[in-house]
């Protein structure tokens, strides 16, 4: 097979990235629309995050965030967005770049989507670690906790269904 130099894995990549900024864009000029909400999931250490240093101690690989009812101060440009969460009942401002997502999920719709996400250099001897499952992360609330895989969202392989 000839080696792909036009990169459609980056394309596709970006494109879909897209999706979540407009969707992003449109809940903060006009907010949440029906029973839609997100589970954001970033990798921490990703180039270009900003969180606080006990968040990034609390969760030093990657977090889900949930955009749901409580949340302010969401701002949105072409690179990434700002949105202000309380965890533990005190408010943080989080700066995730698009290239740091990892998932965003709407499970009002089952609607899902997954990234592949560039590590920081010294998050780099970590990234053969598998990511640990049933976590748990903080949500928007105080002392409210998503899960880290929302629940419902499931990866079936299709060689399941395929005849032998």
């Amino acid at each position: 097979m000839a080696e792909d130099l036009i990169r459609y894995d980056i394309l596709a990549q970006e494109a879909l990235r897209g999706v979540v900024r407009k969707v992003l864009t449109e809940v903060a000029r006009t907010g949440l629309p029906g029973e839609h909400h997100f589970f954001i999931s970033f990798v921490t250490k990703a180039p270009g995050v900003r969180v606080s240093q006990r968040l990034v101690e609390q969760y030093d690989k990657e977090m889900t965030i949930v955009l749901q009812n409580q949340f302010a101060n969401l701002r949105v440009n072409e690179t990434g967005f700002e949105v202000e969460l309380s965890f533990d009942g005190r408010a943080e401002l989080l700066s995730i770049p698009y290239s740091a997502v990892k998932g965003f999920f709407d499970p009002s719709v089952q609607f899902g989507l997954q990234f592949d996400v560039e590590r920081a250099p010294e998050d780099e001897a970590e990234a053969t670690e598998p990511p640990a499952s049933g976590a748990a992360v903080p949500g928007p609330a105080a002392a409210a906790a998503a899960p880290a895989e929302p629940k419902g969202e499931k990866v079936v392989s299709l060689d399941s269904f395929r005849k032998k």
